[in-house]
């Protein structure tokens, strides 16, 4: 027996031991919650509280109730005449009635589309299946390194890791957005035979779906639901300069003076790990690093932002630890002792363990604050970078972490979020304009933290840049706007290699049209992982002249791209739309719009077909249909609905712009 307990916004449906709710959440969307008993009081999702939006319309019977709200329809159906009923829920565009999502059973007898697993803990092995559809397409996700952009037919973790960023967040072509809302390790399938979410420990199911009516409206609704980036800050959207580190302040202060001496523009600069007296201090070396307010001061002068390499780990040798360790601000384990990670950190002869402090707890939140506003923020520092963010786990055991939010196995994922979310609340506090957080990892909801995302520790090879372009346009998808690349990759690449400068040269004509635009990179010849290291030479003229004339004029051209860039960085702010986006979000009517995974439009008026393979000097490129496309570098004008051949000599990539735009793409 099934029963139906309506409310004004939500349905509650009771059968045996589980409970089920469906809630208005937002317009055109639901939230669907499931639990053995009780739903949870407490959830570590990204869905706090629910956008306005009218009264939904609930009608309930014996067997049967229906859940509208907007554009989307929720029927649940208990069938009494089999033999184990459970009620199963169908989503439906309520205007067509046509079927965007149904769940169905695991076995036709049993388990059900709903499976609890105990553990006698309280918690469960959780299961949740939907029906798979032959002609369905999928993207978001987060960033993967799959190299796919549609994400039919693939098995995914639900777990965060160096290059691989966790955001289960779900558009398909059918119309519909689902949002995964459980931070708990998992994995989920894409699969021919069915659509099915799994985690190992959880308390509860817990998703959001919209039916908004196109791909660009159901991306504002989950903004809306999961929160809104802030505004792009002005000085962000400039050249960001970095290797993998400058080993003291005069280093760093000769490439700034040098970029200035060329004429070349720069925002950025960066000081990254291992600037630090140890893992855990927060603060400057002062053998290496004597007079940092006289280096900010004059970085400053130069319209210059200093960014600083933040990561969680801490040191035992921290002159911090014991406050650490005491007051209960490190993340726990579940068996053995609190530490997570190795490496050689200033004062260690070998690689010794190191502990991660706990964002999801707000005194560790407040603690390491302090220390950032303090020897960081009143020095005029106040970009961040947020490495190591996962946290990078050796050996990658999530499930072994006990946090201020749970366990590990059921909240694991969410460290990033919070990570991102103490700096953006320690801004607040001080009453700071919201920055950029470059993080290496990300879950649903931190773009309103604003997180920036990067690819990761990739290598230098043409196969990464090619990955690079899906990667970026999924994490596009699943909610970060604010998201770049290592330009030239991170692992490797010799700037005296004639065949490495060539796929230099490609990845900064692609990541000029990237939301931000950063050269980072660990170069030949490379070191050990250590304090030690500085890595090869990464500047715009380390690459040999050739290579730089075409640099250089990028620099440039991403300067006249700049106002541009903060017109489409304003809507991603207001409407969720991201400026770096596949072609069928401006497109959604054009089949071939939705086939294509190489290109990608840079706001409405800019469509790049970036070049990923060594010595190719042309490709195909497919220009939407409803527009016409002019050639940036000819002029010439090409009706949109068709591919064409397009040239790209090595000092160009092919990109179009929108006929009647007026984008400045030439000086």
């Amino acid at each position: 027996m099934v029963t139906f307990h309506p409310s004004a916004t939500s349905l509650e449906i009771r059968h045996r031991h589980e409970v089920l709710t469906i809630e208005a959440w937002g317009v055109d969307s639901v939230r669907v919650r499931a639990a053995q008993y009780r739903i949870p009081a407490e959830s570590q999702g990204a869905l706090d509280v629910a956008p306005a939006s009218p009264a939904p319309s609930i009608e309930a019977g014996d067997a049967h109730a229906t859940f509208r709200h907007g554009e989307l329809t929720v029927e649940v159906d208990f069938d009494l005449g089999a033999a184990y009923p459970e009620p199963l829920l169908t989503f439906r565009r309520t205007s067509t009635g046509e079927e965007l999502l149904t769940e169905s059973r695991e076995h036709f007898w049993m388990p059900g589309a709903r499976s609890y697993q105990g553990n006698r803990s309280g918690a469960y092995e959780i299961h949740q299946q939907f029906a798979a559809y032959d002609d369905e397409k999928l993207y978001g996700m987060g960033q993967r390194t799959h190299g796919r952009l549609d994400l039919k037919g693939l098995s995914l973790d639900l777990v965060q890791r160096n290059a691989e960023v966790n955001i289960p967040f779900v558009l398909s072509n059918r119309g519909y957005g689902l949002l995964w809302n459980m931070p708990a390790v998992g994995r989920v399938e894409f699969a021919q035979n069915a659509t099915r979410w799994s985690v190992g420990q959880a308390r509860e199911i817990d998703y959001w779906l919209t039916a908004a009516p196109t791909p660009a409206a159901i991306m504002a609704r989950y903004a809306d639901a999961t929160g809104h980036v802030p505004d792009l800050p002005q000085w962000a959207s400039g050249v960001w300069q970095c290797k993998l580190r400058y080993l003291d302040q005069d280093e760093l202060l000769g490439v700034a003076r040098e970029h200035k001496r060329r004429g070349l523009p720069m925002s950025v600069i960066v000081t990254d790990y291992f600037h630090w007296s140890a893992m855990g201090d927060y603060r400057f070396d002062e053998a290496e690093w004597p007079d940092p307010q006289a280096m900010v001061d004059e970085l400053h002068e130069l319209g210059i932002e200093l960014m600083v390499s933040i990561w969680p780990t801490i040191s035992p040798l921290s002159e911090n630890f014991a406050d650490y360790r005491d007051q209960g601000l490190l993340v726990g384990s579940d068996q053995g002792v609190e530490f997570h990670q190795t490496i050689r950190d200033k004062g260690m002869t070998t690689p010794m363990p190191l502990a991660f402090y706990d964002p999801t707890n707000p005194r560790t939140r407040e603690y390491v604050w302090d220390l950032v506003r303090r020897n960081y923020l009143d020095l005029g520092i106040k970009v961040f970078w947020l490495d190591a963010s996962e946290p990078e786990l050796n050996p990658a055991h999530p499930g072994n972490l006990t946090l201020h939010a749970g366990p590990g196995a059921e909240v694991a994922n969410i460290y990033p979020r919070d990570n991102a979310r103490l700096f953006a609340e320690g801004m607040a506090a001080a009453g700071q304009e919201p920055t950029v957080l470059l993080c290496r990892s990300a879950w649903a909801g931190a773009q309103k933290h604003g997180a920036a995302v990067w690819s990761g520790d990739i290598p230098a090879t043409w196969l990464s840049l090619e990955q690079q372009i899906r990667a970026g346009l999924n994490i596009a998808i699943s909610g970060i706007p604010w998201w770049t690349t290592d330009i030239g990759g991170f692992h490797g690449g010799d700037s005296r290699d004639p065949a490495y400068r060539e796929l230099m040269i490609r990845w900064f004509q692609y990541g000029v049209f990237c939301p931000l635009f950063r050269l980072h990179g660990d170069r030949d010849p490379r070191t050990p992982t250590s304090y030690a290291q500085t890595g090869g030479p990464n500047e715009v003229w380390s690459f040999g002249d050739e290579a730089y004339e075409v640099i250089a004029d990028l620099l440039h051209l991403r300067e006249r791209l700049r106002p541009y860039i903060h017109e489409q960085m304003r809507l991603a702010a207001t409407d969720g739309l991201p400026p770096m986006r596949p072609l069928f979000v401006d497109h959604p009517d054009d089949p071939g719009a939705w086939e294509v995974e190489d290109e990608f439009l840079f706001g409405p008026d800019i469509l790049v077909a970036p070049i990923s393979r060594a010595g190719q000097r042309s490709r195909a490129v497919y220009l939407p249909r409803g527009a016409r496309w002019v050639d940036a570098a000819t002029g010439d004008v090409h009706e949109g609905g068709q591919t064409i051949e397009a040239d790209a000599p090595l000092e160009r990539i092919p990109v179009f712009t929108r006929e009647g735009s007026s984008v400045p793409l030439r000086p």
